[in-house]
């Protein structure tokens, strides 16, 4: 074995020296192991142009999926909005898709109910659109004590989150309007 091939010079630091790697960004960085390693992206079976769910600034996402499932999230260097760069929440956002504690039912806990209970998603609209419907019509003012129109109902709220952008807030606002809700705000304002 030569001088310059045993097991010492096996050390990176060693071998950095020696192939004048100083850095150890080269070759001496690299092993058997590192040489068969693929990026998630490099495995890609397409690429699909998203939006970042998680607030309204509408970052833009390049979502990398193989075998139909969802391997990497990174940011769109072509987004006018965020030209490559994602927040922590938007970067992790890959774990809000695959995480195992996903939820993907709907939940439902009755009143004074002590568990929750699955529902199918057209029973949920309904019930929803119920009460919106029965709180209106008991909460419903016509007038004021001076006979003046109100048209209103102080009975709904609504309280828009942040992953909801401008186009989808003012559809909100027009369909509570039309409902005769006053109070109707969302979180990309406050």
């Amino acid at each position: 074995m030569g001088e310059r091939e045993g097991p010492l010079w096996r050390w990176p630091v060693l071998r950095q020296l020696r192939d004048g790697d100083i850095r150890g960004l080269g070759p001496t960085a690299r092993s058997r192991r590192t040489e068969e390693l693929v990026g998630r992206v490099a495995r890609a079976d397409r690429v699909v142009r998203s939006v970042c769910p998680f607030c309204a600034v509408g970052c833009g996402q390049l979502v990398y999926v193989r075998d139909g499932r969802v391997t990497q999230i990174e940011g769109d260097p072509d987004s006018p909005i965020s030209r490559g760069r994602l927040c922590p929440k938007g970067a992790a956002s890959e774990q809000l898709v695959n995480s195992p504690l996903r939820e993907r039912r709907v939940r439902y806990r009755r009143p004074h109910g002590t568990r929750w209970e699955s529902l199918p998603l057209e029973q949920a609209m309904d019930m929803i659109a119920d009460r919106v419907l029965e709180t209106r019509a008991r909460t419903w003012e016509d007038r004021d004590a001076g006979g003046r129109p109100l048209n209103r109902t102080l009975g709904i709220a609504s309280l828009g989150g942040a992953t909801l952008d401008n186009e989808e807030n003012y559809l909100i606002k027009k369909l509570f309007t039309a409902l005769g809700v006053v109070q109707v705000e969302n979180q990309a304002r406050i």
